[in-house]
């Protein structure tokens, strides 16, 4: 233990970049891609920040002070550190109808209390709550707002006046495209035109345009167009910052208040907490596998959000919210932390005071063009496939039909109300079907088991012939108390009749077997060639092809393990994966890797090849698989240990052996040619003799499946990032010996006494200590430790 003197003062590594340093100088230090970062993300914010404070029919003014306060307040206090905060376009609607319903003073008082409630929210921690919600309800309300943003947005494009609901504006469409105003269609088309060009343009220079994001490429675009064509169209007018318009006292019905104030509360929560873990899942999936930037907190989100919806509503702005595009933006910019996020907010501040001049040249229907093809896009196909595929395009078609039609917040009811309804089908549907194979009986049960299917099924039962062998295939995982009390007493009936029951499934243990007689090898996750615990022949007594085994493996991974490791899996497909050692081993179909080092999903970087063998540098001579494999897992997995483990009764050993020097050079012998080193470490006299748990190797092979261990041990240091990583002290290595016969691990340990000489006529040479290398028996806390 080191004493330090209570006036030292301690510095970090430049590399730790904390998420809230404490004190000295390192607070204000802001790394340069924040920097780059935060000014990409203010081009994008700029105009649509505009745009969306048109589209709402609020002061131009209240979209910038958005803009600012989400960037500055949310980004300080919320809990998604590179998420960006703003006027968002998913508002759109609900904002535009408290204005024309209340006016904008009272809304302004409404974004306050939607912000007090999102506090009060996040004291009580139900921000994981709003995941709950069916993705499709949210994709659907998002949908039905682009829909209504886009027709609404569509009659500015025309040089018209958009109308009070979607329904308005879809039936005086037809008025509004005989009267469409030339001027004002010009610099529409053109700033659509630019929005979807600009990300497509070829070559070098449109590598150098594309850093200029589109939205302003194509505002700025239409500005010229209008300025130097002398185009009558309206522009962006900001009124002076003295006669901004602040918050005052609600005035409305009190339950209408209340449902503005909901409605905002919930729109503003679960657009942000879902944005926050999309932002999560694409710094994870950035090259940096987001290193150094800590996941979303989303209570604290929430709570930022509150805060940034208070301040903004006291100011004269519009609600605030997380945003997917500039979250995108900031992140693929290479934002580091939040300082990004809330540098955006000042660059907008600065904007709004300086450049009110030049912003005062935006036509008008541009920004409508940019808010309109935005709508366009928040109806996603990517989403609509996943509904799809997931069978809940009718709660996806619900809530956008509603929130187009009804309104958000109606919209959403519905949806909730669907997608519960269609639960509660599914959860009905059950399939019970009857099969006869020979003399045995199938009841396949498909679906969840509760007591609306016990009356189906246990007709089905009861019609069984007695004294038959009875499978009851369950193919669900739920089971209500109802239908298990009648498959219980239907089985123990049966079974006093001289029947047999097997009840197979996620379940099925449960019923059949007491915990205590079930058989500890039959496990979901490691079935293997030779294991038929639970498995019937055929009843034809024809042996089971190949192509059977492996269709009924995959069914059985699919009903029995898919479940227990699916969070797992679905974990790791977000993070990626982040294996603590590198397991290199044979090829060998009697080594189950999992099954020897109890380890899962995510755990081992594996591989296999014959012989587990370790080419040295260079010698792979056009396949390089197991020296990328190497490199992959010390220099970007940044592994901690890497283990290469032999096997008894390697067939490459025993080829080895037996292999004369006339032998024929098939690709087999040319790869066996890496283990040469091993044979002749095996017959050296430099080298002592590998043992194994204190005895001396049974017969030749055995010594050499030994002594391979050992060289390819040696054979991994002469890797330039292995030797580098061991020595900076972060990578260790070690040899791994599975006997199948005994089904016993042994490690490769150091040997304190020296190893008997092979020959007493040929003595070691004093130059060269031999204390042997010694594969001790691995305890069964040693096994845990590498398996977790």
């Amino acid at each position: 233990m080191t004493l330090c003197s209570p006036n030292r003062t301690t510095t970090r590594p430049r590399s730790q970049r904390p998420h809230s340093p404490p004190g000295g100088q390192s607070r204000f230090r802001i790394a340069g891609a924040d920097l780059s970062a935060s000014v990409t993300v203010f081009l994008i914010a700029l105009p649509l920040s505009l745009g969306i404070a048109l589209a709402t029919g609020a002061p131009l003014q209240a979209g910038l002070v958005a803009a600012a306060v989400g960037g500055i307040v949310a980004g300080r206090l919320g809990g998604s550190p590179l998420q960006v905060s703003g006027p968002a376009a998913g508002l759109t609607v609900v904002t535009a109808e408290l204005i024309q319903q209340y006016g904008w003073r009272t809304t302004c008082a409404i974004t306050v209390l939607a912000g007090l409630a999102q506090l009060a929210l996040a004291a009580v921690r139900v921000a994981r709550s709003a995941l709950a919600v069916s993705p499709a309800i949210v994709h659907g309300m998002l949908a039905g707002i682009g829909v209504t943003i886009a027709l609404a947005q569509l009659h500015i494009v025309l040089g018209g006046t958009p109308q009070s609901s979607a329904v308005d504006n879809v039936l005086g469409l037809p008025a509004q495209l005989a009267g469409t105003h030339p001027a004002a269609l010009s610099v529409s088309v053109l700033t659509i035109a630019v929005l979807l060009l600009w990300p497509r343009l070829p070559g070098r220079t449109g590598t150098y345009a594309r850093k200029l994001p589109a939205a302003l490429a194509a505002v700025a675009a239409a500005t010229v167009l209008a300025a130097l064509a002398g185009l009558g169209v309206p522009r962006v007018d900001l009124e002076s910052w003295r006669s901004h318009a602040l918050p005052g006292l609600p005035e409305g019905p009190v339950l209408g208040l209340i449902a503005a104030v909901l409605t905002i509360t919930l729109v503003t929560s679960v657009q942000s907490l879902l944005s926050a873990v999309a932002v999560d899942k694409l710094v994870t999936a950035r090259p940096d596998h987001g290193h150094g930037v800590p996941r979303s907190r989303l209570d604290r989100e929430l709570a930022g959000q509150g805060a940034a919806n208070i301040v903004s509503g006291a100011l004269g702005g519009l609600p605030v919210a997380g945003v997917a595009v500039r979250s995108v933006a900031n992140v693929a910019a290479g934002a580091v932390s939040r300082h990004s996020t809330m540098l955006h907010g000042v660059w907008v501040v600065a904007a709004a005071l300086l450049l009110a001049p030049v912003l005062g040249l935006i036509p008008l229907p541009a920004l409508a063009a940019l808010v309109m093809v935005v709508g366009v896009q928040m109806v996603s196909i990517t989403h609509i496939r996943t509904v799809t595929r997931h069978r809940e395009v009718l709660v996806y078609a619900v809530t956008l039909s509603g929130t187009v039609v009804i309104g958000v917040l109606e919209g959403v009811a519905l949806g909730i109300a669907v997608a519960v309804a269609v639960a509660l089908h599914r959860l009905t549907r059950t399939r019970i079907t009857h099969e006869e194979l020979g003399k045995a009986h199938l009841v396949r049960v498909r679906g969840q088991l509760t007591f609306l299917a016990v009356p189906r099924l246990s007709r089905t039962l009861h019609q069984l012939p007695p004294g038959g062998h009875v499978v009851v295939e369950l193919d669900g995982s739920f089971m209500d108390h109802a239908a298990y009390e009648s498959l219980s007493e239907w089985q123990a009936t049966y079974i006093r009749h001289g029947g047999t029951v097997e009840t197979t499934g996620p379940a099925g243990g449960r019923i059949t077997e007491p915990a205590s007689e079930a058989h500890t090898c039959c496990r979901p996750w490691t079935p293997w060639r030779n294991h038929h615990c639970g498995e019937q022949p055929p009843t034809d007594g024809r042996p089971p092809t190949t192509g059977h085994q492996l269709a009924s493996g995959i069914g059985k991974f699919q009903r029995n393990t898919a479940p227990l490791v699916r969070d797992e899996l679905a974990r790791l497909a977000r993070e990626g994966q982040r294996p603590s050692q590198l397991f290199l081993t044979c090829a060998d179909s009697r080594l189950v890797t999992s099954m020897i080092t109890s380890s899962g999903p995510g755990d081992l970087f594996t591989v296999r090849n014959v012989g587990n063998l370790v080419p040295l540098p260079g010698a792979e001579s056009g396949d390089d698989s197991v020296a990328a494999a190497i490199e992959y897992a010390v220099d970007v997995l940044r592994v901690e240990s890497i283990t290469v483990c032999g096997h008894s009764g390697c067939g490459a050993m025993q080829a080895l052996l037996s292999a004369g020097p006339d032998a024929p050079q098939t690709p087999l012998r040319r790869w066996l040619r890496h283990g040469l080193p091993s044979l002749e470490r095996m017959a050296s006299r430099r080298h002592a003799q590998a043992r194994i748990s204190g005895r001396h190797a049974a017969d030749a092979v055995e010594q050499l499946c030994l002594t391979n261990v050992v060289q390819q041990l040696e054979h991994l240091k002469a890797y330039e990032p292995v030797a580098r990583r061991i020595a900076e002290g972060t990578l260790q290595l070690h040899g791994m010996y599975f006997h199948v016969g005994e089904a016993q691990a042994y490690l490769l340990t150091e040997s304190t006494e020296p190893a008997e000489p092979v020959s007493p006529a040929e003595p070691t040479p004093a130059e060269a200590p031999r204390h042997g290398d010694v594969f001790a028996l691995v305890p069964p806390s040693s096994l845990e430790r590498a398996g977790a």
